[in-house]
């Protein structure tokens, strides 16, 4: 079964993704954090940054793009055809208010008539290039999924990917096995897992359930555990040695391609608020970086949790 890193905006881009490569065994595949196609049709600096091969070098990459117009789509997917990719992943699976409000992500998956459209221009649009669907159940109720299931099995999806929750849940309560049961018996394309895996168990469970999938996509996990796919294959876990030469050098690499203290600082605290709960008695640190407001505070404070915080067995993130 194949380990995807799931995109997770502004924090899971090609410096984090090179920097747990290097330090960790790698996921299979690293799909990006989405670019969103704006009315120059010009991919932005930054989004750019993130795709471009060299970027990427020894990592399977796909980038994502959301958006709910056709051309905009088709003409961003060839920009990345002429970087060399060969697939695009659509984002239908966003649960941000702000890309809601909008018609994207999952707040697309209500106008189903406009979808079906949107997708068939894509397909017809893009003969040359695999198209696989990153989705959630629906906006408002489970029940949305089984018309989508219908809409998806009408299209040569390359892969569907599949949080099983509602946009309105967003990371709250339990993933809907039942509906992504359905997915996995009666998808015509190969599905993905994609939702709460954070511990070796949490893949064994999933595994069990559903022998024949293909794939599994772990985000806040890996965030949390940059090691969990040797983990998972059983080839190695995290040390404190590793954790500490991991963090420093991201922490480099940050300031080398950002060039920023703020946006650093602010990187470093989001990437914390998922380790955390690796180490013993982090707590107190944590307090202390999110107080932290310069990179002498901060640096001073990670030391500090590396020195006295071992690693806990069977470490985590739970939300």
């Amino acid at each position: 079964m194949k380990l995807y890193f799931a995109p997770l905006e502004g924090i899971s881009g090609y410096v984090y993704r090179n920097m747990q490569a290097k330090h960790f065994a790698a996921a299979d595949c690293y799909v990006t954090p989405f670019i969103a196609p704006n009315q120059t049709r010009e991919i932005r600096t930054k989004e750019r940054q993130d795709v471009l091969p060299e970027h990427n070098v020894g990592l399977h990459v796909i980038p994502q793009i959301i958006g709910n117009r056709a051309d905009e789509f088709i003409h961003t997917a060839k920009c990345l055809e002429e970087l060399g990719y060969q697939e695009v992943n659509l984002n239908l699976g966003c649960p941000s208010n702000t890309v809601v409000a909008k018609g994207k992500g999952s707040g697309f998956l209500t106008r189903q008539d406009e979808l079906q459209k949107f997708l068939d221009e894509i397909f017809n649009g893009l003969p040359d290039m695999d198209i696989s669907i990153k989705t959630r159940l629906g906006r408002y109720v489970v029940d949305e999924f089984y018309e989508l299931m219908d809409l998806f099995n009408s299209f040569p999806i390359k892969e569907l990917m599949i949080h099983p929750r509602i946009q309105k849940e967003f990371y709250r309560g339990k993933p809907h096995m039942e509906e992504f049961a359905y997915a996995y018996e009666n998808s015509k394309n190969p599905v993905c897992y994609n939702g709460d895996i954070f511990t070796v168990s949490d893949y064994e469970k999933i595994k069990e359930c559903f022998p024949k999938l293909p794939a599994v996509m772990l985000g806040r996990g890996a965030l949390a555990n940059p090691a969990i796919f040797e983990e998972i294959r059983g080839t190695g876990k995290a040390d404190k040695k590793r954790m500490r030469e991991f963090v420093g050098e991201l922490y480099a690499a940050y300031g080398e391609a950002l060039g920023s203290d703020v946006i650093v600082l602010q990187k470093m605290k989001e990437l914390w608020h998922y380790m955390l709960p690796m180490f013993e008695g982090s707590d107190k640190y944590g307090k202390e970086i999110r107080k932290s407001k310069t990179l002498t505070e901060y640096k001073a404070v990670a030391n500090a949790l590396f020195v006295a915080c071992d690693i806990k067995e069977g470490a985590g993130y739970q939300p």
